[in-house]
C-alpha cells in the first residue's frame, strides 16, 4: 500500500461532518486557542487524486486536452480522483488506462503532498514508464480527452500555456529550461537514469 503523507492540521477525531458533498464533506470541531479561548475550526475533505506523467518507449511523453462540461479545455497529463480504498498506483494505472488506453510498464511514485491546508486531500504524482497503448480509452459521460505525443523540449514550452493544468509541475519545467543542471536532474527523475 502506498503511504499517505501526514496533513500538517488533521481532522481532529471529535470534528463533526457537518455536510456531506458530492465532491467535498466540511467538517468542523471547536478548537482552543493560544489564550485559552475557543473558536470552530472548519476542514474540507475529498478524494485523494492520482497524476501521471507517461512516458513512451522513445521517451517521448503523452498529455491530454481535456474537455468536461461547463468548463474550458485544459492541457494535462491523465488525472483523477481514487476509488474508495484504491490504492494510489492502482488508481494511477486506471486513470492512464481510462483516459488514453496505455498501460505501463513501470511506475513509481514521485510524490505525494496535501496541496491545501485546510482541505484533507493528497495530490500523487506517477512516473509511468514504457507506456504502450493496450485498448481504447474509456472514458466517462463527461469527458472528452485528446491524446497527444510530446518530446520534453514540447513538455517544458507546453507547461507555459495557461491552458497547462499540472501547475504543481511547472516550477519543475521552468527550472529546467534556465538551468542545464536542473534539466539534468529532471531527466534523471523522469527516465530514471
Amino acid at each position: 500500500m502506498t503511504p499517505r503523507p501526514e496533513p500538517q492540521q488533521p481532522i481532529p477525531s471529535h470534528a463533526k461532518k457537518v455536510f456531506t458533498g458530492v465532491l467535498f464533506d466540511v467538517y468542523q470541531w471547536e478548537q482552543e486557542l493560544f489564550d485559552g479561548s475557543f473558536a470552530t475550526f472548519e476542514k474540507l475533505k475529498r478524494a485523494d487524486s492520482v497524476t501521471v506523467i507517461p512516458i513512451l518507449p522513445d521517451g517521448r511523453f503523452l498529455i491530454i486536452d481535456d474537455d468536461q462540461p461547463g468548463g474550458k479545455s485544459v492541457r494535462t497529463f491523465p488525472s483523477g480522483g481514487l476509488d474508495p480504498g484504491e490504492d494510489p498506483v492502482d488508481g494511477a494505472k486506471r486513470e492512464l488506462l481510462e483516459e488514453t488506453g496505455y498501460a505501463p510498464k513501470e511506475i513509481v511514485l514521485w510524490r505525494a503532498y496535501h496541496p491545501v491546508s485546510k482541505l484533507d486531500w493528497v495530490l500523487y504524482f506517477f512516473i509511468a514508464r514504457g507506456c504502450e497503448k493496450v485498448a481504447e480509452p474509456n472514458l466517462d459521460p463527461g469527458e472528452r480527452i485528446t491524446t497527444h505525443i510530446v518530446t520534453l523540449d514540447e513538455l517544458i514550452d507546453i507547461s507555459e500555456d495557461p491552458r497547462f493544468q499540472g501547475v504543481d509541475l511547472r516550477v519543475d519545467f521552468t527550472k529546467a529550461r534556465l538551468s542545464p543542471e536542473s534539466r539534468a536532474a529532471l531527466e534523471k527523475e523522469l527516465f530514471g537514469k
